[in-house]
């Protein structure tokens, strides 16, 4: 079966070489459609791990003691005995990853006829998101500048080693310009390698340069590094201020395998730093390399001849595979770079820290956190190349800076919140009488002694007391206020008895968070809340608040203050 994916890779898939010929006409069809236009499976990279995952699985049915020979025959037991093989094999939860992988085949026809759904059930075992993975945790901001800085610097070098190559009266360079190909005689074996290379540098980029351009190419444009491996050669240039670039996103499920992106090229001068402009710059150093591949692609570099005859020494690294064998830690040793030393008082002075381990992941995780910061935390703004749920399942969640700063961005939001709830409830207290009248009495009177309303000239409203229900401080007439709005009245009391209902309201109101929005919840309880806890409960002593607290009713009379189509 041949496969055309969206990155343009093309490979042959032989079902026939897998065991038990029963299964491969029905297997064909599912796999066509499942690497079809509408399939899940749509670049060479995803489709050749479902294949390897459909091959161990195939072979095992084959090995067992009764293998089923048709889908009709496999059973509950044939997938559970594969899932504990492969759980012996890789850990439980990479199993479960590859047998739904296998599982998801199983969901397109015939396979989905033949085979029972309490098998196919079993295919699909559930894998808890984040179980058995380690959230990886971005680099701090230091160290983060020093490897944008290292690769900013290798990309301005390159810049300036090949601008003025075509000028280069060197005849071995212009032979290598012409042909693609470094040929010199008389070098030892020994320091052969170094000579083609030191030779090749003067035309064409390379190997070593790959590592900077990709990291560079990460930081400003803000994609991971499998998108910018297959960045696209074809682009527009928009009134010169912005290149338009089509990008192959790994994104599972049909038709959002493709993204348009515009990314602004900036003043002359600036291409490190904008992303349009690193694009058209890194485009145009490739370029002597790319007229010797023989598909066109934005990725072109001279590599070290393999021994192997070819009719170039330029290719794209990343055509075959997008591993491409990368290897991080020459690119930072060449520079050095380390981690942040250690913050512990007893380390030495002028300590270093280890060297640094540089990967994708945490590169992307670094770059998402910074973006994220610079909008001020807002994550729909912030999920560039992905959604707002990957952007903090897979990248923010485990960073230890943003959780910090998650923290601190919290703590201030509902400082200010707080703060704007309580200038609330003091300007509706000056509209309603101005202070509030606070008779601290004893939580335990003996019986008989009026209540604190009654010894106030008031009357007992659901938890304070009023000292003049008749006239109210604002318009001089009978009340009609809601007793949330006793709070804010200047004929309000409160006194050491009315603690327990207070208590018992904060927790009503607390309960209520779980129903409505933050913004709701905060316009319509948090004057009171913020009342009770800043202008209440400091008038009393921890201890009278804690004999309060388990006294406190079952039945915070809330909901006598709510119209009664907003009760629970």
């Amino acid at each position: 079966m041949h496969f055309r994916g969206e990155d343009r890779r093309q490979h042959r898939f032989e079902v026939g070489s897998l065991p038990l010929p029963g299964w491969h006409e029905p297997l064909a069809s599912a796999w066509a459609a499942r690497t079809g236009p509408t399939g899940g499976l749509r670049t060479l990279a995803s489709s050749q791990g479902a294949w390897g995952a459909l091959k161990r699985f195939m072979r095992f049915l084959d090995g067992t003691r009764w293998p089923p020979t048709v889908p009709d025959e496999l059973t509950t037991m044939h997938v559970d005995d594969f899932r504990r093989v492969r759980a012996e094999a890789i850990g439980r939860i990479q199993a479960g990853i590859e047998l739904r992988m296998v599982g998801l085949l199983f969901e397109y026809q015939p396979l989905s006829q033949l085979v029972s759904s309490e098998v196919r059930d079993r295919l699909h075992p559930r894998v808890f998101a984040g179980s058995g993975r380690t959230a990886i945790s971005g680099y701090s901001d230091a160290e983060l500048a020093r490897i944008v800085a290292a690769a900013r610097a290798d990309v301005n070098a390159l810049r300036r080693r090949l601008r003025g190559a075509d000028a280069d009266p060197d005849p071995v360079a212009s032979e290598v310009r012409r042909t693609g190909r470094v040929r010199l005689g008389g070098v030892s074996a020994p320091a052969r390698a170094e000579a083609l290379r030191s030779v090749a540098d003067k035309v064409f980029a390379t190997r070593r340069d790959l590592y900077p351009m990709l990291v560079l190419l990460m930081a400003v444009t803000g994609w991971n590094l499998e998108v910018i491996k297959e960045l696209p050669v074809e682009h527009r240039v928009i009134e010169g201020r912005a290149v338009e670039v089509d990008l192959v996103k790994r994104r599972r499920g049909p038709g959002h395998w493709h993204r348009t992106v515009t990314w602004e090229i900036g003043a002359e001068g600036r291409e490190l730093y904008t992303p349009g402009g690193l694009y058209l710059l890194l485009h145009r150093l490739m370029a002597p390399a790319r007229a010797f591949l023989p598909t066109p692609a934005f990725w072109a570099i001279w590599h070290q001849p393999s021994g192997r005859s070819h009719p170039s020494e330029c290719r794209n690294p990343f055509e075959a595979t997008l591993d491409a064998s990368l290897r991080w830690a020459s690119w930072v040793a060449s520079h050095d770079l380390r981690a942040d030393p250690p913050s512990r008082a007893d380390s030495a002075p002028g300590a270093t820290g280890d060297p640094l381990r540089l990967t994708a992941n945490r590169l992307k995780t670094s770059i998402d956190v910074r973006r994220t910061r610079e909008l001020g935390g807002h994550l729909p703004s912030a999920a560039r190349s992905n959604t707002t749920a990957v952007l903090f399942r897979n990248y923010l969640s485990g960073d230890q800076t943003t959780i910090e700063w998650a923290r601190e961005v919290v703590s201030e939001a509902f400082t200010d919140v707080e703060r704007a709830a309580y200038d609330t409830h003091l300007r509706a207290l000056r509209d309603n009488g101005g202070r509030r009248q606070l008779k601290i009495l004893t939580t335990s009177r003996p019986a008989g002694p009026p209540s604190p309303a009654a010894e106030a000239g008031g009357s007992e409203t659901a938890w304070t007391s009023c000292s003049d229900h008749s006239h109210h401080p604002l318009t001089g007439r009978r009340c009609g206020a809601s007793f949330l709005d006793c709070f804010h009245c200047g004929n309000c009391v409160i006194t050491g008895d009315h603690l327990p209902r207070l208590l018992g309201l904060l927790d009503a109101l607390e309960a209520r968070r779980s129903v409505l929005s933050d913004q709701e919840w905060w316009a319509r309880y948090g004057p009171v809340w913020a009342a009770i806890r800043h202008d209440v409960f400091p008038k009393f002593t921890e201890a009278e608040i804690g004999r309060a607290h388990a006294d406190r009713p079952n039945d915070s009379l809330l909901d006598i203050v709510e119209p009664p189509w907003e009760r629970t």
